[in-house]
């Protein structure tokens, strides 16, 4: 009798050291090649700095390549949550590819953290976060910075998909309150190559200012099409152009350009009294480290902040769950609802159960290319 109770003992303690060794998977897609790629890689780069263990538990990062299309996105997600049973997801870096992803994340009842501002309807996002700024609180600080530069007019020249069309609705009655018309309307796939007769139209419309939507290194092509078709007027880009790509790709073409950011790119220009400060100054140093001087990036800046997400939420869905079951799934959804108020290198970020976005309007810096550096207005 002694030894079997003796056998149990031991098999407790083995099933107690299993649980508390039990590995947290992550799945990651990423747009590693295609047009996203731009935005992408830096994120990737970033994740090869992630810790390998957060609260003593092992954190295992599956990365995959979503090449920029959202079935291959959707492929991912699906093999991430029936095959590998991941705790969570990240991804995408696209907003169209992400989009295509959520529908499984929720299925499975997935949290579904995107590195892209991805705009689903009403009730839709329950298991989805996201990282970057919404398109509303960027569009705002564009505006606020149009006001003050008495733009009276603009043209919009934006992607053809969700990430075009987000900014065209969510930035229309900020427009509207604010008194600027748009006299022009054009859109582009990703994939294009030229956007010539476009810009054409609104350089006939003659407007104060153009609104390009893009991304990445493909953020430069239409702005240099519109200087080459002999556009004069200023010319702003969304957050998704945020990237050294912008002046690499579009050089001397993209000088004087208007670009809303989050303060992760900027961090030794933030005043001493901004929250981010310290933080986005910790990533850049970081990340410079790893992948050279000058080449910080927006996105790398937001796999920078789901650590800060992993790191604080983990501990407490720990105390309810252990990981690979759908209770831990939940119980990482609850803390990212509960965490409150909480630094991230692009601005102060608190997430409820009413609203997966979680940034206030102050958080959109305005930034100018000047000498093919960013500068803050």
């Amino acid at each position: 009798m002694k030894a079997v109770k003796t056998l149990v003992a031991l098999a407790v303690t083995a099933l107690a050291t299993t649980a508390a060794l039990a590995d947290i998977n992550i799945g990651v897609s990423l747009s590693l090649t295609g047009p996203g790629s731009g935005l992408g890689i830096p994120m990737q780069n970033q994740l090869k700095l992630f810790p390998s263990t957060i609260a003593g538990e092992k954190v295992n990062l599956i990365i995959l390549d979503d090449a920029t299309d959202p079935g291959k996105g959707a492929a991912n997600a699906r093999r991430f949550v029936t095959e590998d049973k991941v705790d969570m997801i990240i991804g995408s870096s696209i907003t169209a590819v992400a989009a295509a992803m959520s529908a499984i994340a929720t299925e499975a009842g997935t949290v579904q953290l995107t590195g892209s501002p991805v705009g689903l309807p009403p009730g839709a996002d329950k298991w989805v976060f996201r990282l970057p700024q919404s398109n509303t609180v960027m569009g705002h600080a564009v505006v606020e910075h149009m006001k003050k530069q008495g733009i009276k007019t603009i043209g919009f020249l934006g992607y053809t998909d969700a990430y075009g069309e987000q900014w065209l609705k969510e930035s229309a009655p900020l427009l509207e309150k604010a008194g600027i018309k748009v006299v022009a309307t054009e859109r582009f796939a990703r994939t294009d190559t030229g956007v010539t007769p476009q810009a054409l139209k609104i350089t006939a419309a003659n407007p104060d200012a153009v609104l390009i939507v893009a991304s990445g290194s493909g953020a430069a092509m239409p702005h240099m099409a519109m200087v080459e078709r002999g556009y004069k007027g200023k010319i702003y880009q969304t957050h998704a152009a945020a990237t050294q790509d912008l002046m690499r790709v579009g050089g001397k073409a993209v000088e004087g350009a208007y670009v809303v950011s989050g303060p992760a790119v900027i961090a030794e220009q933030l005043p001493d009294s901004h929250p981010s400060k310290a933080v986005a100054i910790d990533f850049v140093q970081k990340y410079e480290k790893s992948v050279g001087a000058g080449m910080r990036n927006q996105f790398a800046g937001h796999s920078y902040d789901a650590q800060i997400v992993l790191e604080k939420v983990i501990p407490m869905a720990l105390k309810k769950a252990k990981p690979g079951t759908p209770e831990f799934r939940a119980a990482l959804r609850d803390s990212m609802e509960t965490m409150g108020r909480t630094i991230f290198s692009h601005g102060v970020m608190n997430w409820t159960p009413t609203d997966h976005w979680g940034y206030t309007m102050e958080t959109g810096v305005m930034l100018k290319v000047v000498d093919g550096k960013f500068k803050v207005e």
